[in-house]
């Protein structure tokens, strides 16, 4: 596996067609594969899969799910609470990556003309949101080695639901400061908690319309995702556009939680949800539609989830794969986006993405 992005026009989860195709053997390399999510340090490598079923099977799996791509279990054998702040890679440095290297798939011209073909379509009847996104992306210089970004992050950029995920031999490597949480299994409870509203104060977002109908048609879509797979009646909205502080901005965050129907594993979970309702719009096939048409590249990790499942305690937590950061080959690449609505302002969108943006590439940039 090199990289994890897919082709551009695969979105969702592809198992694959035999045993001997599902399991990718690991090679012995200097930089040992670690992850780390929901305050747990995985360890000595057992094996990885892309087959989501697995993670109804036994042990503690680190989960990278790509926005398009196939999915990425990986089993390990060692588990180690640690704090928020500790440090993984203590004895290695990051390179540092120049603000001026980075280069992005839509120039503002091109995001801005994106956001108005979107409001035409909402004018038209076709969806009522549509959550347009750029990858960018830098060369990064020396060998793959994405823990030491990681331990900056969580330094300057503490996140609730951080995680790190290096596979060298696979060709994964991804550090995620995410704020959302996608999903939270605990037995047959989970839970979602969309983010739909960003600004960089407070009052701001506290009065702002557009915002909280943003934030209501997306708890709708996940609402509607949990219910297919979850039992009738189960499902509820337990919080509605609260304001969350996080380093350098607030955020509308609402949760949604339910009950799975007997019998349900992860894949099932993975089909009625993913990919996540707040980084695609409503309706979602629609959404995806015209995401396809508008993107000229692959979201990659960009938007998909990432976390760890234990299997034996029938629990997990997994991120909506925002503010993260990946390595492809010798890019390192990252993401940022923003919902578009009927109200939404072509100019206020792209300077929301270079606002989402700008605290992590300084992040990315130090030594």
């Amino acid at each position: 596996m090199t990289g994890l992005i897919g082709g551009a026009g695969s979105t969702g989860i592809s198992p694959m067609r035999t045993e001997a195709d599902r399991r990718l053997r690991p090679v012995a390399d200097p930089i040992a594969p670690v992850a780390v999510a929901g305050g747990r340090l995985l360890t000595g490598l057992v094996d990885v899969t892309d087959d989501v079923s697995a993670l109804d099977s036994a042990g503690t799996w680190a989960v990278v799910v790509p926005f398009d791509g196939r999915p990425v279990c990986a089993h390990f054998a060692q588990v180690d609470r640690i704090g928020a702040a500790a440090r993984i890679a203590a004895d290695r440095g990051w390179p540092g990556v120049s603000i001026d290297r980075w280069s992005s798939s839509l120039d503002r011209d091109a995001f801005e003309k994106g956001v108005d073909v979107i409001r035409e379509a909402i004018a038209a009847g076709d969806v009522y949101q549509v959550n347009l996104c750029r990858v960018l992306s830098a060369p990064v210089a020396g060998p793959s080695d994405i823990v030491p970004l990681f331990d900056a992050l969580s330094a300057a950029h503490p996140a609730p639901h951080a995680a790190l995920v290096s596979l060298p031999d696979h060709g994964v490597h991804v550090a995620s400061a995410s704020p959302e949480r996608f999903l939270r299994r605990d037995g047959g409870r989970v839970e979602s908690r969309p983010i739909k509203g960003t600004a960089a104060d407070r009052r701001d977002l506290a009065g702002s319309a557009k915002d909280r109908a943003e934030n209501v048609m997306i708890v709708d879509l996940v609402r509607n995702d949990l219910g297919r797979v979850c039992e009738w009646g189960s499902v509820t909205v337990d919080a509605l556009c609260r304001i969350e502080t996080h380093p350098g901005l607030v955020h509308l965050v609402s949760t949604v939680s339910g009950r799975l129907r007997p019998g349900v594993g992860w894949a099932d979970v993975f089909e009625a949800t993913f990919p996540p309702g707040s980084v695609t719009g409503a309706p979602k096939l629609a959404a995806l539609d015209h995401i396809a048409q508008l993107e000229p590249v692959s979201r990659g990790v960009y938007c998909g989830a990432v976390g760890f499942v234990d299997a034996d305690a029938g629990v997990g937590d997994l991120n909506v794969a925002i503010r993260t950061f990946w390595i492809d080959g010798d890019r390192l690449r990252f993401g940022t986006g923003a919902g578009i609505t009927w109200d939404s302002d072509p100019v206020a969108e792209w300077e929301e993405t270079e606002l989402k943006a700008s605290r992590l590439l300084a992040v990315a940039a130090s030594r």
